[in-house]
């Protein structure tokens, strides 16, 4: 098959890749943040004590991060469309689901019998969190690495603040649709997201010409002079095999483990320690929550960019220094004013400590 033939063939480009990526991994936050705000809903209707509402929350989040690795692995083989609409359709399944449980059973007909049925389809739902690691194997195809810590500064950072813009927006849905008509909206969201993935997310110029037939060498060398610059090393068991081989794959884990479990872990705990250090009212320690939630993922963009000019490495080093002074403020503030410094130092550390563990991940693992 000739160049120019082959060429021809290759659909979409880096920007298009970029924003379908961004907008599958933004819906891909649906089901969870609404399964999470419901789980109360659940747990009165089904008479659930406290362990099972812990479970019943920690299902969509367990099957987000178990499915990461695998998922991330397949894109090697298949260049990362497959793996992300999968997983996008399997969170549709969820949520259709429980979409079919709420006009079956809810309110009187949800009892207790339901609760494994309930997790199941938690757990599907969880399935779009899992979107994060497709996308970025997917978008740093893509990019020359030159470019890499913007662009997935900017993926990460748009598709994060899924679940500061849903925590703003939910009260009000549910207030004004009920459960029922929520889930409706968020599916049809999901739905749409997906849909727009499917008309621009196609694998880097390296796949599509594979599964045009070319054999690697030729589809590597017109890809090549097509602008892509990273290749996949070997199939999905050489790739995970060769990067758990690598001691610096576990230096990022444990830096990303830091910056982004991090971010989960105080998102999830500022509201009590607002409320409860701070005296702030439910109201205010929300937002406060959530301007922490939005500023950290609106800084990974420029976080990218920083990594792209000065490296990965003094990017971090600068990050997670942020976030060691951030933490130690926020934990000896007595006063409004320091603790809203430290979280902010906090949000943007994390930030910016996200985005350079992503600006050196295609660098030293892929």
């Amino acid at each position: 098959m000739s160049k120019t033939k082959a060429t021809l063939h290759v659909r979409s480009h880096p920007l298009e890749a970029l924003v379908a990526a961004t907008v599958g991994f933004f819906v891909g936050f649906a089901a969870v943040a609404l399964f999470n705000v419901t789980a109360k809903t659940f747990k009165e209707a089904m008479g659930l004590d406290p362990v099972q509402v812990g479970l019943l929350v920690a299902m969509p989040n367990l099957s987000g991060s178990l499915l990461r690795i695998p998922f991330s692995a397949w894109v090697d083989t298949d260049g990362g469309r497959r793996p992300m609409l999968t997983l996008l359709g399997l969170a549709l399944l969820g949520m259709l689901g429980l979409i079919a449980l709420l006009l079956a059973y809810y309110p009187d007909g949800l009892t207790a019998g339901l609760y494994p049925v309930l997790l199941f389809l938690g757990f599907l739902s969880g399935c779009g969190i899992a979107t994060f690691s497709v996308g970025i194997s997917f978008v740093s195809y893509w990019f020359p690495q030159n470019r890499q810590g913007w662009a997935l500064g900017t993926y990460a950072g748009v598709g994060n603040l899924a679940p500061g813009l849903f925590t703003f927006l939910l009260p009000t849905a549910l207030a004004a649709w009920g459960l029922l008509g929520t889930y409706v909206a968020w599916t049809a969201l999901l739905l749409l997201g997906t849909l727009v993935f499917y008309a621009l997310g196609y694998g880097a110029p390296y796949f599509q010409l594979l599964r045009l037939g070319l054999s690697r060498e030729e589809a590597k060398a017109q890809a090549r002079a097509l602008g892509q610059e990273l290749f996949p090393a070997g199939s999905l068991v050489e790739t995970l095999a060769r990067s758990a081989a690598k001691w610096r794959t576990w230096v990022l884990v444990a830096l990303y483990f830091t910056s982004f479990g991090g971010f989960l872990a105080l998102t999830a705990w500022l509201p009590t320690y607002w409320r409860e250090f701070l005296g702030q009212d439910v109201t205010q320690a929300a937002y406060l929550t959530a301007y922490f939630s939005i500023l950290a993922s609106v800084v990974r963009v420029f976080g990218g960019s920083l990594s792209d000019r000065i490296g990965g490495e003094r990017a971090a080093f600068l990050a997670y220094g942020l976030v060691v002074l951030g933490a130690l403020l926020l934990t000896q503030a007595s006063s409004f004013g320091l603790a809203f410094l430290g979280e902010t130092l906090l949000g943007f550390g994390m930030g910016v400590g996200n985005a350079a563990v992503f600006k050196m991940v295609p660098y030293y693992v892929l």
